[in-house]
């Protein structure tokens, strides 16, 4: 219908606002938020995005050579975990999908414990005590299902009168799922103190977006739960920072809910099992890389005086250093008995599993280590 009819009225409309503070080529298009313009502020966060980044390069070098299980790399996407590990209070609750190891580190979760995750050991999800990660949910392979958890977590803060914010992140797959659907419609209803921060890298593993959702973006299926919709530029950790601040303090004064999408792209495979070679043209992936956020930030860096090539370069050290530690302290660590995974499935194990673990601990473990 191009022309309204006089039977006809227009009763609802809906705008999408993209927020973005760095062009590609790290200048500002512009004025940044204070946070942007504090030197230690600043540079602490573009090392968590570096160091992210090669704890990311170790990991796919520990798969490649057998010692580590299928990873989700997160080359490219490091500012997006870097914003939501800056943005959340210590008490907020956050619950990942798999990518946003930065905001892990920055909640207190060891490297190695994300290695031992992937390598087949539940013990990688048990966060320290008195790190903010301690209170916060494991990493969720499964697509979407974490999301309704999210609900009923923000659910439970809000009966209890707290001034806590639960931040739930998700790629842009999982927003094709009913369980997805439904918790946002939730979210809404009960006016929850969340945000669901959509990652959109342009690939639900070999489904790109305009086959997957007939939506122009995916900002816009928030409104149909009644909540904010909005963009920002994944790729611009200083963007990415102000927009999730916002969202969340809103949450916190009894706003309700709000749904973010960060644009961003996955450099890597989906994981080290794929070979996106076989549906994404290379083109795309080049071009990709001249919006790379460690790149952009660096130049931004350097430009406002915070950074220096010594810098990069001890930077660069330590870095690797704190990946290669990890990766021996993952690898000198004893795999549990077999017989532990029964061990956290029930206070009490039934019978009917009883003498199955038994037998499993009578036959002893198979096979190699990690």
């Amino acid at each position: 219908m191009t022309e309204l009819s006089s039977a006809t009225t227009k009763v609802a409309s809906y705008d999408v606002f993209l927020t973005r503070y760095l062009n590609p080529d790290g200048s500002l298009a512009a004025e940044p938020p204070a946070f942007a313009k504090d030197r230690d502020t600043a540079r602490a966060m573009y090392e968590l995005m570096v160091r992210t980044r090669l704890f990311d390069k170790k990991a796919v070098a520990l798969q490649r050579t057998g010692q580590l299980g299928t990873y989700a790399a997160v080359l490219g996407q490091e500012a997006i975990g870097v914003a939501i590990g800056h943005a959340l209070a210590a008490d907020d609750i956050f619950i990942p999908a798999y990518r946003e190891y930065a905001a892990q580190f920055a909640r207190g979760v060891p490297m190695h414990s994300i290695l031992q995750y992937w390598g087949g050991d539940e013990r990688g999800m048990a966060y320290p005590a008195g790190t903010p990660s301690h209170h916060d949910f494991p990493l969720s392979v499964p697509i979407a299902t974490h999301i309704p958890h999210a609900i009923g977590v923000a659910y439970a803060i809000k009966l209890k009168n707290e001034r806590r914010v639960v931040l739930a992140s998700c790629g842009d797959g999982a927003t094709s799922k009913g369980d997805w659907y439904e918790a946002v419609s939730s979210a809404k209803v009960w006016n929850l103190p969340i945000v669901f921060l959509v990652n959109n890298n342009g690939w639900a593993i070999s489904m790109p977006s305009h086959r997957q959702t007939g939506a122009q973006n995916y900002a816009q299926k928030g409104f149909a739960g009644g909540i904010t919709g909005e963009q920002v530029d994944g790729n611009d950790v200083i963007a990415t920072r102000a927009v999730l601040s916002a969202a969340i303090e809103r949450a916190r004064d009894g706003g309700g809910p709000s749904l973010v999408e960060a644009l961003t792209y996955r450099l890597h495979d989906h994981t080290t099992a794929d070979d996106a070679r076989r549906y994404r043209p290379e083109a795309e992936v080049t071009a990709a890389w001249e919006r790379c956020p460690v790149k952009r930030y660096k130049a931004y860096l350097e430009t406002a005086g915070f950074w220096s090539q010594a810098d990069e370069d001890a930077l660069i050290a330590a870095g690797t250093a704190a990946a290669e530690a990890a990766a021996q302290t993952f690898t000198a660590t004893q795999p549990q008995a077999p017989e532990a995974i029964f061990d956290h499935l029930y206070e009490t194990l039934p019978k009917s599993m009883a003498w199955q673990r038994e037998e499993v601990r009578a036959r002893g473990p198979v096979g190699g280590g990690h």
